[in-house]
């Protein structure tokens, strides 16, 4: 039970810590939805060898990881265009 609790405590550390590399409004939607459904499925595939729980945590690390990098990407790429189509409007 506390190898349990220590490894889903630091998933969380880890996700938390690395969750805010990209601050953009994409990049934070993405992270909230890629935390959601990585919890979901690493909770489903925890369930299968009877680790729901340290499952959910460590997919909800990863796919907020993922969604933020994803998200992230997004928001660079609305900034180049915006850079570009409003280049000499000022």
């Amino acid at each position: 039970m506390k190898k349990r609790i220590t490894l889903s405590l630091l998933s969380l550390t880890a996700a938390f810590s690395l969750m805010s590399c990209s601050s953009g409004p994409n990049a934070r939607t993405g992270t909230v939805l890629g935390g959601l459904g990585g919890a979901a499925a690493g909770g489903i595939i925890g369930h299968q060898s009877g680790r729901g729980l340290e499952g959910a945590a460590i997919g909800a690390g990863l796919g907020a990881l993922g969604g933020n990098i994803i998200g992230g990407a997004q928001d660079e790429r609305n900034a180049r265009y915006y850079r570009r189509s409003h280049r000499g409007y000022y």
